[in-house]
């Protein structure tokens, strides 16, 4: 298995921009597809975005389309998640998860992303 490390979360005010990063340990990290997924309070994880193994086919929730960018550079290990004109509903833990499109086999530890009104 990869083992996953987020960074990049904060605080920041609406409309704002934060990149989030996943970066994946081990030789294997480029066979994996990588999804990011968040968690708010009291509400159920949601899938956010992912990005195939060949960086080839992307996906993203309605909710984040066309704010939300993913991407992916090998020869770093890390998949990214740039967010703009975040709102304070995408106040939440944002995780990143490598294995396919459905399948998620590591899990990074979350990183906490707040956006104040």
């Amino acid at each position: 298995q990869v083992q996953l490390v987020e960074s990049g979360g904060g605080l920041v005010q609406a409309g704002g921009t934060l990149n989030l990063s996943c970066a994946g340990s081990g030789r294997t990290f480029s066979v994996y597809a990588v999804n990011w997924f968040r968690q708010a309070p009291g509400k159920e994880r949601e899938f956010v975005a992912a990005i195939s193994s060949t960086g080839s086919t992307i996906r993203y929730a309605d909710s984040v389309k066309g704010r939300f960018t993913i991407s992916r550079d090998f020869a770093n290990s890390t998949v990214y998640l740039q967010m703009s004109s975040l709102k304070p509903d995408d106040t939440a833990v944002y995780s990143c998860a490598a294995g396919s499109f459905s399948r998620y086999d590591s899990w990074g530890q979350g990183t906490q992303v707040t956006v104040s009104s």
